[in-house]
């Protein structure tokens, strides 16, 4: 008898209230910048941004929620989810796992949840991970999503290379057994990281290797930097790499793929990326321009925003990509899910305590 296929079922995503348009972006940090430089460099022309008040759990848990409405919608009934994989960057806490909390807050008393990190690319990541759990038979509903809150937790609000880029956010989906010939049905995927390259996008104290209260660290020693002009060539030769590896286990051409689906972090990355692999730009989708770079949580954004909008019919070839901190990258091969958020009922994020 063949191994399940992991099939997309549901999809959700919440995002903060609050968006601020590059104009205030620069007006309130005091960037030494304007609004159409930002946008001409980044496709950026806002972004969402949670209040100090929000944490990523908030989003994550709401964005889980939407998830699962969406899965009742399609299916019928209600699915409940038997693991938890939260890809984040932005843990409510160093210790413990965000994960454990979500769950609770879901009523998913007692099932594993775990946290993810793989910077940028950890959504790719989780998702490798419940895609094998559910074709090894071990899981049959894990619920994924990608919550990032970078601009309260990581950003410098005052460092213009990092603060135009970034906004909060989480998306999430819900996957079952299925075939691999059903809409929403992931396919191949291809994973790798460089850890030579940690220097290029890191956060360079806070951790063990340089921990709070060592000499000689400043205050901006705990904000993340980034070498931009590095990181760009990296990330369109790695995922571009990773998408052609991922094309060629499904034995897909890049002529046969519908639906590209990047990770959301610069338009020229996305449009350098398409055109190296011969992906015309109107069968890539994205969300950019209005949630800005969301990490983790960009791709299932992403996912969803197309998803709510129809602009990729059910069973379309779709490919995501993705790069992050660590070095670390990715891509997935999926039919395009029947899914759709439910947007007659908006998810926005309720603040800690709030009750599940």
């Amino acid at each position: 008898m063949p191994m399940p296929a992991a099939v997309l079922c549901g999809l959700g995503s919440s995002l903060p209230k609050r968006v601020v348009p590059n104009s205030r972006l620069v007006e309130e940090n005091g960037l030494a910048t304007d609004s159409e430089w930002i946008l001409r460099r980044t496709g950026i022309a806002a972004r969402h941004m949670a209040d100090p008040r929000t944490s990523t759990g908030d989003l994550a848990t709401a964005a889980g929620r939407a998830a699962l409405d969406s899965a009742r919608n399609l299916a019928g009934s209600p699915l409940v989810p038997d693991i938890l994989l939260l890809a984040t960057t932005t843990p409510d806490h160093r210790c413990p796992a965000t994960a454990p909390e979500v769950a609770h807050r879901m009523g998913l008393e007692a099932v594993p949840a775990l946290d993810v990190n793989a910077a940028c690319a950890g959504f790719l990541y989780a998702l490798t991970l419940a895609k094998g759990l559910v074709t090894a038979g071990l899981y049959t509903h894990p619920l994924v999503i990608g919550a990032e809150t970078y601009t309260t937790a990581l950003v410098d609000p005052h460092d213009r290379d990092t603060a135009i880029l970034f906004g909060d956010g989480a998306g999430a989906i819900l996957l079952r057994p299925g075939t691999a010939s059903q809409p929403g049905a992931l396919l191949a995927e291809d994973l790798g990281t460089d850890g030579s390259r940690t220097g290029l996008v890191r956060v360079p104290a806070g951790g063990s290797r340089t921990p709070f209260g060592s000499p000689g660290t400043t205050r901006k020693d705990f904000y993340l930097v980034m070498n931009g002009k590095a990181v760009y060539a990296q990330a369109v030769r790695r995922i571009t790499a990773s998408a052609l590896a991922a094309l060629d286990r499904t034995r897909w051409s890049a002529d046969d793929v519908e639906a590209f689906v990047s990770h959301q972090a610069n338009q020229r990355i996305i449009d350098d990326v398409a055109g190296r692999l011969g992906v015309p730009a109107a069968r890539c989708h994205g969300n950019l321009r209005h949630v800005g770079n969301t990490a983790a949580a960009s791709i299932p954004l992403a996912l969803a925003d197309a998803a709510e909008r129809n602009l990729v019919r059910p069973g379309a070839r779709t490919l995501l990509g993705g790069f992050g901190a660590g070095l670390a990258w990715g891509a997935h091969t999926l039919h395009f899910p029947e899914a759709r958020p439910l947007t007659r009922s908006p998810h926005h994020a309720d603040h800690q305590g709030a009750a599940p």
